[in-house]
């Protein structure tokens, strides 16, 4: 774990850069999102495709209709455009391209929030919920036999390693934008050695004054 300026971690899991990092975690990103807008095309190309009949889930229920479909799309394309300019900053090491995934990211992060305080206050509403799901929904019956105060604490055991994670690669973000902030900085230089090692070097102000305030050697005598 090695620091470029302080309070600066520079390396995160795996010991793998924060930049790095960063970059697959935009690619995974982008590859998701693709795969959803590619599901929306095609729904929206072929509603009957997403159309489940009476016999399946107890009644007619139709995947989204067009308005919803063209707002998901919409919002596709956003994410793809967001997850474009995270890779591409990291990448290039601009730093402002990563502000709007790391703002996604927060928001994110404050809506799983929100469902895991839900779950807390009212407890009640995963068992309405599940009463909802058609009959024919995989391992309705079963779930619902479990212990009501057992099936809140799994649920917010999942929701609490799911923010975990998050945090976690939010933080990786937010350090990759330090990093790169830093080094484009004027402030703050980084030198990396041949063995791999960083070293941080003064700024060019503060080292041509103290270099000017240092005192002159003594003149040389001849024996």
């Amino acid at each position: 774990m090695r620091l470029v300026c302080p309070f600066i971690l520079t390396f995160c899991c795996l010991c793998c850069h924060v930049r790095t990092g960063t970059i697959l975690l935009g690619v995974w990103y982008l590859i998701i999102n693709a795969v959803v807008l590619l599901i929306l095309l095609s729904a929206l190309a072929d509603p009957d495709q997403y159309r489940f009949s009476s016999s399946e889930l107890g009644g007619d229920f139709e995947f989204m209709d067009d308005a919803n479909m063209c707002l998901a799309i919409a919002v596709s394309l956003l994410m793809i455009l967001i997850c474009a300019m995270a890779t591409y900053g990291a990448y290039k090491q601009h730093a402002a391209w990563i502000i709007p995934f790391f703002c996604y990211q927060i928001f994110d992060f404050a809506l799983n929030t929100l469902v895991a305080v839900t779950v807390l206050v009212y407890p009640n509403s995963i068992q309405e919920y599940i009463r909802q799901l058609p009959p024919n929904f995989p391992y309705r019956d079963d779930i619902m036999l479990v212990n009501p105060t057992c099936l809140v604490l799994i649920i917010l055991l999942f929701i609490s390693i799911i923010l975990t994670f998050k945090g976690y690669l939010i933080s990786c973000v937010w350090n990759c934008y330090r990093y790169i902030n830093g080094r484009n900085s004027s402030d703050v230089l980084v030198y990396v050695t041949s063995n791999d090692t960083t070293v941080l070097l003064p700024p060019y102000d503060d080292a041509t004054v103290n270099g000017a305030a240092k005192e002159p050697p003594p003149p040389y005598v001849s024996a």
